[in-house]
Order: structure tokens, then C-alpha cells, then sequence
């Protein structure tokens, strides 16, 4: 393919997938070539650039990738490579970007690759002009206030008919399960699938507002949720826990509560980029049992199924909302290259009251952590007070009214004062 007389742009797709990928691949390449431009896709993300390797670089034309914006995957592919975790690396990257003629770079992924992106572009701006388009189902980005990560709605929603679905069968069956969902830094997606579906009780890390977390403690959570429906005269429901639970009571937290006991439940890794590989601890498992042994001891027994929630989310077809969203940024990343300011700095692209805004790396990226400051749910709100409302958990009225407090020592065959003793600490 000859060279365009504008240059040549190359898409890289790196970190988890996510819905929504093909849109933006989909939308930079048709403006990119609308505008004169060559494009090619590196496929697995930054593993062949950091390999050295440019037989990796796929030409990409408008008929290639017109009919792909509505489904999910990555026709890329995508790797979770570290470029600049050794400067060699990042060299290498650099090299290969050169040796293959790109002036013009659009990384797809979130806060790892966005560090990648920013670290190409301080090494060799303006020579390579990097746009990042912000991607991840957690919703975690610290992206401008209701600007969500493409992605997240449709994991939401996807998630929400699985949620929703595993209700009907509780209430069927007579059980309560255990949904675990993806969120490693913050809880939005269990948030809002929880939610959304009306589950029966969400617990996210960040309820805890920085305080140790313990395994124990979010079992008596659940617990409390059996405890009160069961006075209610219902023994079903559903649980959603954030897997970011597992990071919040950390490798040590583990080790305490579980001793050599946590091997049955996987190994504890860590990714290239120093995150606990928290797929590989099966978590749902652990509560389940955990729970199971703490109901025996309180004379209860409930049939609980855990069930892992987000590898089913990540490559669905994106609903129209990442659709449009998807087109939109990847439209917005090509233009923001072709821009004067991508010739002063690199960015992440946002959208805002349907406006392109593109956000400089350096006031994105903490440059200690190599990573964007995790948006955390704002437990401090009204939609996070809105949540609660819903939810069924134990809660200081309980506490303060006789003939509750009554009833739910009842079910668990304690005194009030004993249930108090037990419980209480739980709504502090």
C-alpha cells in the first residue's frame, strides 16, 4: 500500500475486552481515511511492537471494518503487554512504530495502556501524535463528571438480564445466589447491575470508606440480608458483591482469615502491570463456604450457588448507547490528531454535553503510579443513598425497634441482646 501524502495511523488495543471496541476501530479508521490518512491495526495490542515485530500490522480499509461497529470483540485482538516496563521495551516499541512510518497513534484500553500511550508520545511527541480512547466495563476512569467508559452500559445491561434472570430462579427454588461482578478499583458495574435488577443486597469496597476489610465481615453482610428476608418470610435472594472486595481485604487480609486453606481457592499472581490477577482466586467460592460454615454455627442453612459475572460481559454486542458513544470517540481521537494541540501534547479523548474534549496524559496520569486515580462510586450521594434504600440489609432501625429486633433474633433462635451483640457492629 503507498503511502498517503498525510501519513500513516496505527490502532492498538490493549487491557480486558470490552463492548464497544469495534465501534471505535470501526469509526478512527473510516476518518482517518476519509481524511487521507493510511491506517493499519497492530494486532494483540503492544505485544508484537514490544517483540520488535511489525508483521503484526494489518492494513485496514473502510470495507474492512464498516459492518464491525456493532458487534462486540476485537478484530484486533488485544494483549495486556506492559510497553514501559523496561526502557527497553519502550525502545523497541518506538523502533517499530518508526520502521513502520506512524506519525499518528489511537491506543484503545484504560489506565495501563493509557500509560503506554503517554509514554510512546513523552519519548518521541510530536514525531508520533497518540490519542487514547478510555475503555474498561468498571467505569473507573477518572473521565469528566457522567462521562462513563464505552462499555459500561452495555456490561450493565447484559449483566442486569443475567441478574434479573437468577432472581426469578431464587424466587423459584427457594436458594440465594452469589453473583461476583467484575470491578477491580471501584464498584460501578455491581452497583449498577444490582441495582437495576433489584438484587437483594450489593456490597461494594467502597462502603467502607478506606476502612479494613475482612472476609468475615462482608459474609455477616449477606448474612444480615438472609437474616432479615427470612423474618420477612423469604428465603431467596441475590447477592452482588465487587470483586474489588478481594483487593480491598488483599493478599495479607487472605492469608489471615484463610491460612493455607486460600490454595483452594487459587493462587495469588500478580499481571505485568503489579495488579492481583483477581480471576485467578475463585472468590464467589470462598464466601460461599464461608457463609456456609458461619449459617451452620448460627443454626441456619441456605442453598447458595455462586456465580462469576463479567468474562459473559465483556465481548457482548454493544447496546445502541456504545454504539453511538464509540462512534463518537473514535470520530473525536482522529480528529484531535490532526489538531494543532496533538502536535503540544497527547490525550485522552472524552465527550462532554456533546462537545470533544480532549484530556492532556500529564493531568490524567500519575506519573509515581503510572495510572489514572481510580473514580470511585460516591457512597457520599444520593444515587449511592438511593441504592440502599432498596436494598435489604440490616440497618440501625432494626436496631432501635423491640418488636424488629425481636423478630430477626428470632429467626437465628438468639436473644434480642445476643442478635444486638452479634450484629449491631454491622450498622455503626
Amino acid at each position: 500500500m503507498a503511502e498517503t501524502p498525510r501519513g500513516k495511523l496505527a490502532i492498538v488495543v490493549g487491557g480486558g475486552p470490552a463492548p464497544g471496541i469495534n465501534g471505535v476501530i470501526s469509526s478512527v479508521t473510516i476518518e482517518a481515511v476519509n481524511q487521507g490518512l493510511e491506517v493499519v491495526g497492530l494486532r494483540d495490542g503492544f505485544k508484537p511492537l514490544v517483540a520488535g515485530d511489525t508483521s503484526a500490522a494489518r492494513p485496514l480499509t473502510i470495507p474492512d471494518v464498516a459492518s464491525f461497529y456493532p458487534r462486540g470483540g476485537s478484530l484486533l485482538g488485544t494483549s495486556r503487554t506492559n510497553p514501559a516496563k523496561d526502557p527497553a521495551d519502550l525502545d523497541r516499541v518506538v523502533d517499530t512504530l518508526g520502521r513502520l512510518g506512524v506519525g499518528y497513534l489511537v491506543t484503545i484500553g484504560g489506565d495501563d495502556t493509557a500509560f503506554g500511550g503517554s509514554q510512546v508520545y513523552k519519548k518521541v511527541g510530536p514525531a508520533v501524535r497518540v490519542a487514547h480512547v478510555p475503555k474498561t466495563i468498571d467505569n473507573d476512569l477518572p473521565l469528566p463528571p457522567g462521562v462513563p467508559t464505552f462499555g459500561f452500559e452495555t456490561a450493565r445491561h447484559v449483566g442486569t438480564q443475567v441478574a434479573r434472570n437468577l432472581h426469578e430462579d431464587a424466587k423459584t427454588t427457594g436458594r440465594w445466589y452469589l453473583v461476583v461482578s467484575m470491578g477491580r478499583a471501584a464498584g460501578h458495574l455491581a452497583l449498577g447491575i444490582g441495582k437495576a435488577s433489584a438484587a437483594t443486597v450489593t456490597v461494594i469496597s467502597e462502603e467502607f470508606r478506606g476502612k479494613p476489610v475482612t472476609l468475615d465481615h462482608i459474609c455477616d453482610l449477606v448474612i444480615g440480608s438472609m437474616v432479615k428476608r427470612q423474618a420477612q418470610g423469604k428465603g431467596y435472594g441475590v447477592a452482588v458483591l465487587a470483586e474489588g472486595l478481594l483487593e480491598a481485604i488483599g493478599e495479607q487480609g487472605l492469608l489471615a482469615a484463610m491460612g493455607e486453606e486460600l490454595n483452594k481457592y487459587g493462587t495469588v499472581v500478580r499481571d505485568p502491570f503489579g495488579h492481583l490477577r483477581l480471576g485467578e482466586i475463585e472468590f464467589g467460592r470462598m464466601v460461599r463456604e464461608r457463609l456456609g460454615e458461619r449459617l451452620k454455627d448460627l443454626g441456619l442453612k441456605f442453598t447458595i450457588i455462586d456465580k462469576d459475572l463479567g468474562y459473559e460481559l465483556r465481548c457482548a454486542d454493544p447496546i445502541p448507547f456504545d454504539i453511538e458513544y464509540t462512534r463518537n470517540l473514535g470520530y473525536g481521537a482522529v480528529k484531535f490528531l490532526l489538531s494543532p494541540q496533538a502536535g503540544q501534547y497527547g490525550a485522552v479523548i472524552s465527550f462532554v454535553e456533546g462537545k470533544m474534549v480532549p484530556l492532556p496524559f500529564e493531568d490524567m496520569i500519575n506519573p509515581a503510579t503510572g495510572r489514572m486515580r481510580p473514580r470511585l462510586v460516591d457512597v457520599g450521594g444520593e444515587t449511592y443513598e438511593c441504592a440502599r434504600r432498596y436494598m435489604i440489609r440490616l440497618d440501625k432501625e432494626d436496631f432501635a425497634k423491640p418488636e424488629l429486633l425481636a423478630r430477626l433474633a428470632a429467626v437465628v433462635k438468639l436473644t434480642p441482646e445476643q442478635f444486638r451483640e452479634k450484629f449491631e457492629g454491622l450498622v455503626r
